[in-house]
């Protein structure tokens, strides 16, 4: 019996195939779905030719993130079977399926390819899940040992957005899960700015919000100067800045690349933790360091000559 064929579509052995075999999902799959009309699977065992497209696939993603893809905007066809050493026609017809798929995409300008959203979606929501699993034990210790609620936060825009809290006290201040807050005027936000150039901080504020409580950051200078300060002690504190009654420290979690990727929070009322800030700082600190060593990041951020001050 032969393949069930359906355009560039095949069906092996229970198993999706395109073209050649230059790319594949096992029947059921869910993931990228190539499945077209195909229902008559061929019986006895797959070959194994799906583990060398998978393969080569891969290293078509991997030369469409180097630098030269990045720095150029895509590469055509031609450069692409250059760089991955196989004829232009199979590159031709595995960059065409996996556009299907949206991941990679064709510049209609161009012509050349670039990784498509999809990939980056996934990616995007596999850091975001990675970063919660990796930070949520952490968390509950932490919470046990200041005995307050712990929040993991990440920067949206100018905004500070809670994406899990764990409670360490019977009186939780505030249900913030899903609430964005104003990244200038709370320690997360602070924290979540620590790798920001003074130019950055022009775009992404165009002119500090009003209000805040009693911020005591107002201007751009101002910002800078809360941002240069947690960078000295490795974290950010706040008392009744944000709201009357409220004190909260956050403390910087890095990625494998040393990059800010999130911020962990200990908010409560200032009656409890106003006095004892700097503690539970540094307490905040080492758990934060934690979790960023599970995402790869042990090596602590280099000394640079701080950028011109914003005016």
């Amino acid at each position: 019996m032969s393949p069930v064929r359906d355009g560039e579509f095949w069906v092996r052995g229970g198993e999706f195939w395109v073209g050649d075999g230059e790319f594949w999902v096992g029947a059921g799959c869910s993931g990228v779905g190539y499945a077209a009309a195909m229902t008559t699977p061929l019986p006895g065992p797959a070959p194994r030719h799906h583990v060398h497209g998978l393969r080569r696939d891969l290293d078509l993603l991997e030369a469409l993130a180097s630098p030269e893809a990045q720095h150029a905007g895509g590469l055509g066809v031609v450069r692409l079977a250059q760089l991955v050493g196989r004829e232009k026609s199979q590159v031709s017809r595995a960059l065409k399926a996996l556009a299907e798929e949206s991941v990679v995409e064709r510049d209609p300008d161009t012509r050349g390819y670039r990784l498509g959203w999809r990939l980056f979606s996934l990616v995007a929501r596999t850091v975001e899940d990675r970063l919660v699993r990796a930070a949520e034990p952490v968390m509950h210790k932490l919470s046990a040992d200041l005995e307050e609620t712990s929040h993991l936060c990440v920067l949206r825009d100018q905004e500070v957005l809670t994406i899990l809290s764990v409670s360490g006290h019977s009186f939780r201040v505030h249900d913030w899960e899903g609430r964005g807050v104003p990244a200038h005027c709370t320690s997360a936000g602070r924290v979540l700015l620590l790798d920001a150039t003074p130019d950055e901080l022009y775009v992404r504020f165009p002119d500090i919000p009003s209000g805040g409580g009693r911020s005591e950051v107002r201007t751009l200078p101002e910002l800078w100067a809360k941002i240069q300060e947690g960078r000295r002690t490795g974290f950010a504190k706040v008392n009744e800045e944000f709201e009357a009654g409220l004190a909260g420290v956050s403390a910087p979690v890095r990625d494998f690349r040393g990059r800010v990727v999130a911020a962990l929070n200990i908010s409560a009322p200032a009656a409890r933790l106003g006095h004892r800030l700097d503690d539970a700082g540094r307490i905040t600190a080492r758990a934060a360091a934690a979790v960023s060593a599970q995402l790869g990041w042990d090596t602590p951020p280099t000394r640079r000559p701080a950028p011109a001050r914003p005016t």
